[in-house]
């Protein structure tokens, strides 16, 4: 059975929890308890395949900045959450992705760009638009997103896991390179 560990990354208040606890809970929690560190299980079935899905719920604050390389060490995917309602968390977003390839070493990793709280409308302060083309720029998945209403939260999630799976699947039909042994005659 696969089990995904995927990790949230976004400034705080921009709706990591709120997006978890709806995925997990089918609920939403309405008011701000920010988080230093939180992590969830869940069971779900995606394309016919059981999955346990491992999901590391992060602080945005940046006096935990910190603990971010530890985090992103954990993730095999990532989630970058802003606000459409809050220019400054969008601002920052490049950040959260410049962080995990570095930490990872690596030029790409499963991500999903997610612009949350997509049910308000009015005071909506970063375009759709903008959100693609960031997530075409970063060369990653882009969806809009409201935990209060779910609107495609699991549809987020289940796309990051999708990506985490296909990169399995290429490694694990990757030849793996023979070791070459020095022989001194």
């Amino acid at each position: 059975m696969e089990s995904p560990a995927i990790v949230l990354l976004g400034d705080g208040g921009v709706g990591k929890t709120t997006l978890i606890i709806q995925l997990c809970l089918n609920k939403f929690m309405d008011g701000y308890d920010p988080t230093i560190e939180d992590s969830y299980r869940k069971h779900l079935i995606i394309d016919d395949q059981p999955c346990i899905l491992e999901i590391l719920d992060t602080a945005g604050q940046e006096e935990y900045t910190a603990l971010r390389d530890q985090w992103i060490r954990e993730g095999e995917g990532f989630v970058l959450v802003y606000s459409i309602t809050a220019r400054a968390t969008f601002e920052r977003i490049e950040r959260f992705r410049s962080q995990i390839l570095r930490v990872k070493d690596t030029e790409s990793m499963p991500i999903i760009l997610v612009g949350n709280k997509a049910d308000k409308v009015n005071e909506r302060e970063v375009g759709k638009d903008e959100g693609i083309a960031c997530a075409r720029k970063m060369g990653c998945d882009f969806v809009e997103t409201s935990a209060k209403t779910r609107l495609n939260v699991e549809a987020a999630y289940f796309n990051l896991i999708r990506a985490i799976m296909a990169l399995r699947e290429g490694d694990r039909k990757r030849p793996k390179e023979r070791k070459r042994r020095c022989r001194i005659l």
